[in-house]
């Protein structure tokens, strides 16, 4: 009987002994500092949109027109992320086309691993679960066409609105992710590097911005009627909501609670700061007089340079990026777009698709082989220029059929007497103010 004892324990040692590994490899090990900063970066780039984005725009509106403005960005929320869960994750990160992924992730198939009952599965980011990973690149996917509200305020229909972003992220956003970011062409074949959105949020919705403004026309007396922000409280506050998000946004596209964050979260620091000083000191110069609108265009400015390059600088690098970010910019908004008389509304043109075009440039030349294994020179300076080209083109030809087809169907503008009284009121049945 002892005997008998003896081997069946024996054999159960054996046996813990061979499952063990077998157990390890898995169920993979998941690093509770990682995950707990990229959770907290999540949060930290949706509250950019909602409400720091919301707040930005919605103070630099007319009254008549704040509560659109807000919903746009609610809307825009709701719309991606059912997208993003249906089938935008799959379309950005996964399968292995150069110009956009597969469904083979539809639904968030395999984001609890092969069996799909491992709540802790992680292939993405090493030690981070996937469904982490799911969410925080959802957030981009949310604030990215809510940027394009900017230049098409006060003077887009709701329902034209939400039917152009569901094209836009279908024809422009999930590509570029996934160019980019999931193994595509830009970041894989061509080399071309962006750390946190420089080409993939900037730019794409910059340009299309500018696109959609051209073909909406410019807001019923502009250029002969004042319009003034209504709330530059608002906006100084929405403006203090994204930078502090913004951290979120750079330092967590690190993937991890590391240097490598340390360094885009100080970066990130130089650049917003420089920006908005350097704007407000142009303003100073030219005007005698420096604004708060102008610290806060500065400091979006600043932010959005940095961004393509927050992973791959030093901070000296940071700051020219922050001068620059507080000179082209200005150029762009102040002179550019009085010259050519376009009616960006809130110059998503000139700060998003201008600044993300020079962080993205700028990158090529800046960038520290020491920090993130990319050295700036002219070898790099062609990849990002060739991405710049891509990322252009590419997204001024979806906006424009996608907008002319919207355009001939169910069209882009409310009639002229609903633009003047307001689209509060007129579309969604309320009013921001009512004394």
């Amino acid at each position: 009987m002892k005997k008998c004892n003896l081997t069946l324990l024996s054999a159960l040692i054996l046996l813990a002994a061979t499952a063990a590994p077998a157990l390890a490899e898995e169920v993979p090990v998941i690093n509770s500092g990682d995950t707990a900063w990229m959770m907290t970066s999540t949060a930290l780039v949706l509250f950019m949109t909602l409400p720091g984005l919301a707040l930005f725009y919605g103070g630099l509106v007319r009254r008549k027109n704040v509560l659109s403005v807000l919903a746009q960005c609610l809307g825009i929320a709701g719309l991606a992320t059912i997208m993003w869960w249906a089938f935008g994750y799959s379309l950005s990160f996964s399968g292995e086309g150069k110009f956009i992924g597969d469904l083979g992730a539809v639904f968030f198939k395999g984001l609890y691993g092969p069996e799909g009952n491992n709540i802790a599965f992680s292939s993405k980011l090493a030690g981070v679960p996937d469904s982490v990973f799911a969410m925080f690149q959802l957030t981009f996917a949310i604030i990215t066409p809510a940027l394009i509200v900017g230049a098409i305020a006060e003077r887009m229909k709701y329902t034209a609105l939400m039917a152009f972003v569901a094209g836009w992220l279908l024809l422009v956003y999930f590509p570029f992710a996934h160019m980019v970011w999931g193994g595509g062409f830009i970041g894989k074949t061509l080399g071309a590097i962006d750390f946190a959105g420089g080409l993939v949020v900037h730019m794409s919705s910059g340009y299309s911005a500018l696109v959609l403004a051209l073909i909406l026309g410019p807001r019923l007396g502009y250029g002969r009627e004042p319009m003034p922000p209504h709330s530059l409280v608002l906006c100084m506050v929405g403006t203090s909501i994204l930078w502090v998000g913004w951290y979120g946004f750079n330092a967590g596209s690190a993937g991890a609670a590391n240097g490598l964050a340390g360094n885009a979260f100080l970066t990130t620091t130089l650049a917003a700061a420089t920006g908005g000083f350097v704007w407000a000191l142009l303003e100073f110069l030219t005007k005698k007089q420096p604004s708060v609108l102008g610290f806060c265009s500065g400091i979006v400015a600043g932010l959005v340079v940095i961004t393509p390059a927050a992973g791959f600088v030093n901070a000296n690098g940071a700051v020219l990026c922050g001068i620059a970010a507080g000179i082209i910019p200005y150029f762009a908004v102040v002179f550019l777009k009085r010259k050519l008389g376009y009616d960006d509304a809130l110059d998503t043109f000139g700060v998003h698709a201008v600044g993300g075009t020079v962080g993205t440039i700028l990158t090529g030349l800046l960038a520290v082989e020491g920090i993130n294994g990319q050295a700036g020179g002219a070898a790099l300076l062609m990849k990002q220029l060739a991405s710049v080209g891509i990322v252009v083109v590419w997204s001024v030809v979806a906006t424009t059929l996608l907008a002319y087809a919207i355009k001939a169907t169910i069209g882009l503008r409310p009639a002229e007497d609903i633009e003047r009284q307001g689209l509060d009121i007129n579309e969604h049945g309320e009013e921001g103010y009512t004394a």
